[in-house]
């Protein structure tokens, strides 16, 4: 089954999103943040739950009728 292009796109984001998680989570455990432990944490607070959200749109919208 061929996925729809909404679907296509909401992956992707929930893609860049674990990305980002992924690398906020490095980022604090190392102890020394690029971008500071406030920064850090606010981006690792707003893009977990975006993966997630944007992961379960993508498999809601590609699901068949």
């Amino acid at each position: 089954m061929p996925m729809k292009p909404l679907a296509g796109l909401f992956l992707a984001i929930a893609c860049v999103l674990g990305i980002a998680t992924t690398g906020c989570v490095f980022e604090l455990a190392y102890g020394d943040p690029d971008l500071g432990v406030t920064t850090t944490s606010w981006i690792l607070g707003l893009a977990a739950p975006g993966t997630v959200g944007s992961l379960l749109v993508a498999i809601r919208l590609n699901k068949p009728a």
